[in-house]
């Protein structure tokens, strides 16, 4: 009798094509929500940098208002107070004109 019950074939599971959808499903998941926003950032981020011009009042990432006075390929000099600095363009947080987007 004990060897009837060893002998049963196990239960079939499901099929082995679902795990692919399971993959999948998470994979355009995580494009949307990661990937998708990200790239979506980055492109306004880079076209809000490619517009700067001279005179336009910019706040840094460190937090300090400032104007800029020429801008070059890489780099943008700015006024603050009665001197001009050297700066990274991807330094310039916002334009002081803009209204504050709210961070999440």
């Amino acid at each position: 009798m004990t060897f009837a019950l060893f002998q049963q074939t196990p239960a079939a599971g499901p099929p082995g094509w679902t795990q692919f959808v399971f993959i999948g499903g998470m994979a355009l998941m995580f494009y949307f929500l990661l990937i998708r926003p990200q790239s979506k950032a980055r492109k306004e981020t880079e076209a809000r940098l490619a517009k700067l011009k001279a005179g336009d009042e910019v706040v840094l990432t460190s937090g300090l208002y400032a104007t800029i006075d020429r801008v070059e390929d890489q780099h943008i000099w700015v006024k603050l107070g009665g001197s001009v600095v050297k700066a990274r363009r991807a330094a310039v947080a916002a334009l002081a004109s803009e209204p504050e987007t709210k961070q999440n």
